[in-house]
């Protein structure tokens, strides 16, 4: 337990406090050419994606890349899912569903595309649950790991303004290199591990949030627009997301 930084509760009251979850996933999905370019290149047939809860991108891997595509996450609310399956002109067994504990699940199959989108950061033993996820990658198939840069100006605004939410993430796991070398270790090659994205800024719940920090948000955001439109680059300072991309022998 100690390696968890959330818990069950913590996931139903914030599902629970999100309205309007079922939305259309558009072609240009956040990581839609990462993924799309995995799909073409690997001969992609099945994925799973593990705690994706309500399963975006299981969907968007349904709904445009036709795949054989499995949810698991500990929590799962069925109606939610089976909304946003209509919502994309999917039917409700469209995909496999697993409400499972990922620490005592043992799989039985393996899968040609591995993801997960935000979770890792949730664990103290960064180590442990990227293994966890190599052991559903198929020999020859590949990982594919996004999660939040905490580390850039996102993190600072988090920490300043939600720290309830900043302190439920791993800090220190936000490193390209680290991940890289956990990969390694298992026997992976890595593809990328890098920074992603030019900037972004957002918060949990930002309704909640006072008119003052909301228009703070809405000023950095749009400075951070300008700056990496005239300099666009990526970077450790300013870039919202890190990717890792590996593939098994």
């Amino acid at each position: 337990m100690n390696n968890l930084l959330t818990d069950r509760d913590f996931w139903v009251k914030y599902w629970e406090s999100k309205t309007d979850l079922s939305v259309v996933i558009p072609k240009n999905y956040l990581f839609h050419r990462q993924l799309a370019n995995i799909v073409s290149s690997n001969r992609v047939k099945t994925a799973i994606e593990l705690g994706g809860f309500p399963g975006y991108y299981a969907v968007f891997l349904k709904k445009y890349q036709k795949l054989e595509v499995t949810l698991l996450d500990y929590f799962v609310h069925p109606p939610i899912t089976e909304a946003l399956l209509e919502a994309n002109g999917l039917t409700r067994d469209a995909i496999e569903i697993i409400e499972t504990d990922l620490f005592k699940y043992q799989t039985l199959k393996q899968y040609d595309l591995v993801l997960s989108c935000g979770l890792i950061e949730h664990f103290n033993d960064t180590a442990d649950i990227i293994n966890r996820h190599i052991a559903f990658v198929k020999p020859g198939g590949t990982l594919f790991i996004t999660l939040p840069n905490f580390k850039a100006i996102n993190g600072w605004f988090q920490k300043s303004f939600d720290r309830d939410n900043y302190d439920k993430h791993n800090i220190d796991c936000m490193d390209p290199a680290l991940l890289a070398k956990i990969c390694t270790d298992a026997g992976l090659t890595v593809v990328q591990a890098r920074y992603f994205g030019k900037f972004s800024l957002w918060l949990e719940n930002e309704k909640q949030q006072s008119i003052g920090v909301q228009l703070l948000k809405k000023s950095m955001w749009l400075t951070g627009k300008l700056f990496t439109k005239v300099f666009a680059f990526e970077s450790k300072q300013l870039s919202p997301y890190i990717i890792l991309e590996a593939k098994k022998p």
